[in-house]
């Protein structure tokens, strides 16, 4: 039975690393990323909305009397 040559596996493992890393690298390079994001203030955006301006009560069955 012939004997496996494995001579050639860690060049060829090592450069797959390298071809995949160098490839994600320009993959991760095309995206933008702003540099420095600003907060932003959420208190300036206020919604009415219907149910604030009308009452309403919420039953809860832990608040209905006992009988």
């Amino acid at each position: 039975m012939p004997q496996l040559d494995t001579s050639t596996w860690f060049t060829t493992i090592l450069s797959m690393i390298l071809a995949l890393f160098f490839m994600f690298q320009l993959k991760i390079s095309n995206h933008f990323y702003p540099s420095n994001p600003s907060p932003k203030d959420t208190k300036l955006t206020e919604h009415k909305t219907p149910w604030e301006e009308k009452w309403t009560k919420i039953y809860l069955p832990l608040s209905l009397p006992l009988h």
